[in-house]
């Protein structure tokens, strides 16, 4: 793993991928930092600059993510991976945390600006220091989703442009959750939707119809026996799940300076789950 991590990482530098990463964000992160912090005599940093800065997400994940698989098959040195004495999760693995690596070091430059605001003012640094945490933590959580669509197809255009999209309903899906309808009706529908969806997903993976309809009738099973229990569960579950769901909603506590060990544990398990994926992938294409 950590022989991938470090080509990785060198080859971040070697292409001009990394330098552009750096670049772009720490072109925005001045910007806003002077829009939201010294032009306005705010020495707010939390909430003025970092809280801004996640729209950078927005543009800079998919740069720095669409070339981490793509490459290797442009480059025709995927069978070298696929074929590497070392298991699919230490290879994926070893690709996320470069990238997480290049995303934390370009977010410690940025540290320089909460040291120019102590010059002038008495800073939070507990709040600031729990900023970062919750912000590193949340450019993790996006870059596992662009890591996962890169190992998708074979055209860095297309998983810079999927990861861009997916990226941004992600940051919009507080926003998407205030419109969802909150009668009883959509919840349930919304329920035998989600079995639906997971039968078919365990159907993609195992080409098992029977086991695929038992967890669809399993998942409609449950929502019935909620329905007739607690009915009430179903008002907003859409706007609920989503809430659930949101990235950016969890990270708004750090800039509170509420540290709450469930947002990282959260945040840690997103990761986690699109690592998976991302290496079930490439383990599926190791044995085809």
């Amino acid at each position: 793993m950590l022989a991938v991590l470090k080509k990785e990482f060198k080859t971040y530098f070697i292409t001009p991928v990394g330098y552009i990463f750096m670049g772009l964000f720490l072109l925005i992160a001045g910007i806003t930092f002077t829009t939201g912090n010294v032009f306005s005599m705010s020495e707010d940093y939390a909430n003025g600059t970092l809280s801004g800065l996640i729209i950078v997400f927005v543009l800079a994940i998919p740069l720095l993510t669409m070339r981490i698989y793509t490459e290797e098959q442009r480059q025709k040195t995927e069978q070298l991976l696929l074929t590497a004495p070392v298991p699919t999760w230490q290879v994926v693995l070893g690709k996320f945390f470069a990238a997480c690596l290049l995303f934390g070091l370009t977010l410690v430059v940025t540290v320089i600006f909460p040291v120019i605001l102590s010059f002038h003012g008495r800073m939070e640094w507990a709040v600031i220091i729990g900023s970062y945490i919750g912000f590193f933590l949340l450019g993790c959580a996006f870059t596992s989703i662009g890591v996962f669509v890169s190992s998708l197809t074979e055209s860095q255009a297309s998983a810079a442009i999927i990861t861009l999209f997916l990226v941004l309903i992600t940051w919009m899906i507080d926003f998407i959750a205030g419109y969802m309808p909150q009668s009883n009706l959509s919840g349930i529908i919304f329920a035998a939707a989600i079995a639906v969806i997971l039968g078919l997903l365990v159907y993609n993976s195992s080409r098992n119809l029977t086991v695929s309809g038992l967890v669809i009738l399993g998942g409609l099973l449950i929502a019935g026996a909620i329905l007739l229990i607690r009915r009430e569960v179903f008002t907003s579950l859409i706007t609920k799940s989503l809430n659930w769901f949101s990235l950016t909603s969890r990270f708004y506590n750090f800039p509170r300076g509420i540290l709450k060990l469930s947002d990282i544990v959260y945040y840690l398990s997103f990761c986690g789950f699109f690592v998976y994926l991302t290496s079930r992938k490439i383990e599926k294409k190791r044995w085809s």
